[in-house]
């Protein structure tokens, strides 16, 4: 069965490869994204591990100057997706968005290296290294101007979790006027309740617009911005990104990276702790504009796992997430379901997704809680037995939903299986 389910999820790899990269699915994402990449190559390292870097070496080879990884890379036009290259118009030769996403590659890079059979892993590690020490030392510049230790995401999409639950009352903040009519090809791939709404999708759009008004300039873009939330998981998945590069750096003979990288990782991980609630046992966002935490218990505060966090808090986080299995079937919901807020079927506000099952588990594993870890993965794979290899599904009765044959989805089964394989 294990086989299987691998050999169907590599399937579903290769039907998405573009040959330098891959696309999440066909037809409703038809260009490269940011942490799909680095996650997917996980996937590629456990059976084609030349593949897994051209993955990540190809998202790098698009990093802008100041240090920004994109989180669209446009590689060949396609009209099917909304919004293109003619509404960013970010002036790169290969088009690009001007928004980044979770800085999910030095974890990833670092674990592709630590098992890695190919013996030229260390040059092409070596290569990724300075590029992506680059990006995490721009989100501290640009995403934390005040010196706090946490950086802040300027749109909703730059968190991967587009329309949760969290951004609801920031979002108020952003205007329409000026965005024309909408051109959305998403609706048309994937069912339309179960997708950010219109007016969602003007509120992205304005920002898209007024970020473009600045010329891109990422020294202006984060005051300029009425939205600046810093989301715990986001910053868990920089800090734990920053220790894992630190350790690449040791082993690569690196000192003055490994030094930088810990102490990146340090410092965000003693901020992190501002963003913990006890009435709800999980971490919560912080509205930087509205200085204050956002009341809302997410996936977001329970991804924050995903960094270093002590033991304790490890325990709070599993005990938080067995108080939702009290209302799902399947682990880990996108929001709490007992909330009036939560849509079981509505993108992030209330679905399960894989990949964050995935770091909720790795995150939890060293924090000492082994039996909820065990429990998500095994989710996980009944979720892909019954439904297949989704883009995310429902919590209550695993119903698939957005894009099928979902890149990152394969290859996030692939790293559960091939992970459990080698500890038995």
């Amino acid at each position: 069965m294990t086989n299987d389910i691998i050999e169907r999820a590599i399937s579903v790899i290769r039907g998405n490869d573009r040959g330098t990269y891959t696309v999440p699915t066909h037809g409703l994402y038809p260009f490269q994204w940011n942490w799909d990449s680095a996650l997917t190559a996980l996937g590629f390292g456990h059976f084609d591990e030349p593949r897994a870097w051209t993955e990540v070496e190809t998202l790098f080879a698009h990093q802008w100057d100041d240090g920004m990884v994109p989180h669209i890379i446009f590689h060949q036009m396609d009209d099917g997706y909304y919004p293109g290259p003619d509404v960013w118009q970010t002036g790169r030769e290969v088009p690009t968005s001007g928004i980044t996403q979770p800085p999910v590659a030095g974890f990833a890079v670092n674990r592709i290296f630590e098992r890695s059979g190919d013996a030229a892993a260390a040059e092409r590690a070596r290569a990724l290294l300075p590029k992506i020490h680059g990006w995490h030392q721009w989100f501290y510049r640009c995403r934390d101007p005040q010196g706090t230790g946490l950086v802040a995401l300027i749109h909703p999409w730059e968190s991967g979790r587009d329309n949760s639950v969290d951004w609801d009352a920031a979002f108020e903040r952003v205007p329409t006027d000026g965005v024309g009519p909408l051109a959305r090809r998403d609706t048309s791939h994937a069912n339309p309740d179960h997708r950010p709404t219109d007016e969602q999708y003007k509120r992205y759009i304005w920002l898209v617009q007024k970020f473009r008004s600045l010329g891109w300039d990422n020294t202006k873009l984060h005051d300029a911005s009425p939205f600046q939330i810093v989301d715990p998981g986001f910053n868990a998945i920089l800090i734990r990104s920053c220790q894992d590069l630190g350790k690449l750096a040791q082993k690569l003979g690196d000192t003055r990276i490994a030094a930088e990288s810990f102490a990146m990782a340090e410092r965000g991980r003693v901020a992190l702790e501002t963003l913990w609630s006890e009435k709800w046992g999980q971490y919560l966002c912080y509205d930087r504009v509205a200085a204050q935490l956002v009341d809302s218990p997410s996936i977001g505060g329970l991804l924050a796992a995903f960094a270093p966090i002590s033991a304790s808090r490890g325990a709070a986080i599993a005990q938080r997430i067995e108080k939702l299995a009290q209302h799902c079937n399947y682990l880990v919901p996108s929001h709490d379901p007992s909330m009036p807020e939560f849509d079981a079927l509505r993108y992030w506000r209330g679905p399960v997704w894989l990949i964050v099952n995935y770091m909720i588990a790795d995150g939890l594993i060293h924090a000492g809680q082994q039996a909820m870890a065990d429990r998500i993965m095994d989710d996980c794979l009944r979720l892909i037995a019954r439904s297949g290899f989704a883009e995310y599904y429902g919590p209550i009765d695993a119903e698939p939903c957005g894009g099928d044959k979902f890149t990152w989805t394969a290859a996030i089964i692939i790293e559960i299986l091939s992970t459990q394989k080698q500890v038995a």
